[in-house]
């Protein structure tokens, strides 16, 4: 499939998944994930071998953003490149809002998402930065 093709599928897998992360229900999230998956972040790496193990991991971040008041969030896309044919990286800002609307705070975020035999776009790496080495 052409790239434009490819960008706007992972675009909308990306846009689903904010989606349902801002419904600050970890169980809803999972499916968005590949098995196994890598989380990193400042605090260290997580491999998650599948799905089974993220709700808990989510879970304390989300309750967390509960408590500051958290509304909802949406991915600010900085940069799309496709590496293969089934695997593509995604680097933006993770636009975190109030329930008021206004702004909570920002993250920087990479995805590598992977396209299985199987099936769609899927997060295989998820990887927390500043947001300044989010590229523009």
């Amino acid at each position: 499939m052409p790239f434009a093709t490819e960008k706007a599928a992972v675009t909308r897998v990306l846009a689903d998944y904010y989606s349902a992360f801002s419904t600050l229900d970890a169980h809803a999230i999972s499916p968005y994930f590949h098995e196994p998956a890598l989380l990193i972040g400042p605090g260290g790496m997580l491999a998650a071998p599948t799905r089974d193990v993220l709700p808990a991991v989510f879970t304390p971040v989300m309750e967390g953003l509960r408590a500051r008041g958290f509304g909802r969030s949406e991915l600010n896309i900085r940069d799309v490149e496709l590496l293969n044919a089934t695997t593509m990286i995604v680097t933006g800002v993770a636009m975190r809002y109030k329930l008021d609307g206004q702004e909570l705070e920002q993250a920087g975020v990479t995805y590598v998402l992977a396209k299985p035999a199987s099936g769609g776009w899927q997060i295989t790496v998820l990887i927390g930065h500043d947001t300044e080495s989010a590229r523009a």
